[in-house]
């Protein structure tokens, strides 16, 4: 037999769950320091400079 599961508690720890899930995100995102972001930063405009070299010429 399946085992009984009361809905709100469920809800409710879903909902935990998700807002946790978002939170992560969010520290991971904007829990850096200043010299990670300028580093992050540096990074991609170098590789869409590196992109942007490698494209060709067309008239």
């Amino acid at each position: 037999m399946a085992t009984i599961v009361n809905l709100a508690r469920a809800k409710k720890q879903a909902a935990r769950k998700a807002t946790r899930v978002t939170a992560d995100a969010n520290a991971a995102k904007f829990g850096r320091t200043k010299a990670e972001r300028a580093l992050d930063q540096a990074q991609a405009d170098k590789a869409a400079r590196d992109l942007d070299s490698h494209r060709r010429e067309t008239d």
